[in-house]
Order: structure tokens, then C-alpha cells, then sequence
């Protein structure tokens, strides 16, 4: 709504009409659910490019040993840590959010954001070592079938990493309380959704 029509408005206040709760939580369910319709369509598409790449797997085990020679299990560990880390101080924004404290969150959010940062270089690192042993994205049909799913989980990270920003401003200008924290926990169903992403490509790719 435009300020003019904001200024033009009846007040609630001066017809004894509250904001009516329902309304709220009915706004509330209907962005929830459709961040859930958003995943589930992103679900799909992680779920082809895994199951792409697992075919290739089964029919080149030996193509695939290569990688893991090359890029070691340490650095994508470190990794993974980096990941799941973010999304426990994730968690701790929101509880810091619920109980009122906006300073928290951004502390918060903020490590989510470095750590999100970091695991984006290591990544970065580890797409340089194996590009030095020759595994690149158009060197073979094998490059193409494992940097799609990682590269494009790497591009939700990035995503999150500017979200997170965002959400870190907001905190910062008062935009979230107590009472009003939809933002940050529609930014926290995206997060933990790229983590558990990630730990099925970790599975699937590195350790199985």
C-alpha cells in the first residue's frame, strides 16, 4: 500500500478494530507453504543431477576414484563442518530473534554469512586442484555430471550468503522483533535446505 493511501486509510485505532490475528497467521502459513513449493520444485532438480550423476558412478567407479584422489576427503570434511555449523548459528538467530534481541541475530546471521562465505573459497579451491589433474566441467562427460549438482548447490550458497546479508541489514534497522520474525525464519527453511543438500552430495558423491 502507498504512503498517500496509508495517510487516507481509516485507522484502525479509531473504528476499536485491532489487526486481526487470523488474517496475520493466514499471511504467515501462506508464505511458509510457499517457500515449501519453492524447495520441492528445487528437490526435483537436485534429485536428477544426483541421479545422473550416480548412474555415471555405477557404470565408472574408477572415473570417480579419481576425484576423491584428487581433491582429498579433508578439504570437503572441512567443508561439510563449515555447512553444518551454519546452520546451528542459523538456529541460534532465530532463538535469539524470539526472545527479542535483534543485535544477537546479527551476530548470528553474520557467522551464518562467513561461514557460508567459506565453504563458497574452499569450494573454489578444490574446483582448482582437480581443474590442475584435468577434471574440468567440458574435459569429459564425468566433469559435466559432477560439477552440475555441486556447482549449483554451490549457487544456492552464494544466494544464501546474500540473503543472509540482508537479513543481517535488517536486524540492524529494527525490522525484526519479538513478535515479527517471519523474514528470518523463511531465510532459515532456504538455509538448512542447502545444508541437507549438501549432505546427501557429500554422501553421495565422496563417502559411498
Amino acid at each position: 500500500m502507498s504512503d498517500m493511501s496509508i495517510e487516507h486509510a481509516p485507522s484502525a485505532a479509531a473504528h476499536g478494530h485491532a489487526a486481526d490475528p487470523k488474517a496475520e497467521a493466514r499471511h504467515i502459513d501462506n508464505m511458509k507453504f510457499a517457500m515449501w513449493l519453492y524447495l520441492a520444485s528445487e528437490v526435483v532438480i537436485f534429485t536428477v543431477l544426483i541421479a545422473v550423476f550416480v548412474v555415471f558412478r555405477v557404470n565408472n567407479p574408477e572415473r570417480v576414484e579419481e576425484v576423491h584422489k584428487a581433491s582429498g576427503l579433508f578439504l570437503v570434511g572441512v567443508n561439510t563442518f563449515l555447512l553444518l555449523t551454519s546452520s546451528w548459528t542459523m538456529v541460534m538467530g532465530l532463538l535469539a530473534i524470539q526472545k527479542n534481541d535483534g543485535k544477537k541475530l546479527a551476530r548470528w546471521i553474520s557467522a551464518t554469512a562467513i561461514l557460508g562465505t567459506l565453504f563458497v573459497m574452499f569450494q573454489y579451491v578444490e574446483y582448482s586442484t582437480l581443474a590442475r589433474e584435468g577434471i574440468t566441467l567440458y574435459g569429459d562427460v564425468f566433469g559435466m555430471r559432477f560439477y552440475a549438482p555441486t556447482a549449483f548447490h554451490g549457487a544456492h550458497v552464494v544466494v544464501g550468503i546474500l540473503w543472509a546479508i540482508y537479513v543481517v541489514n535488517g536486524a540492524l534497522k529494527g525490522k525484526y522483533n519479538g513478535g515479527k520474525y517471519l523474514g528470518v525464519e523463511i531465510f532459515g527453511l532456504f538455509w538448512h535446505f542447502v545444508d541437507v543438500v549438501w549432505i546427501v552430495l557429500f554422501t553421495v558423491i565422496y563417502l559411498v
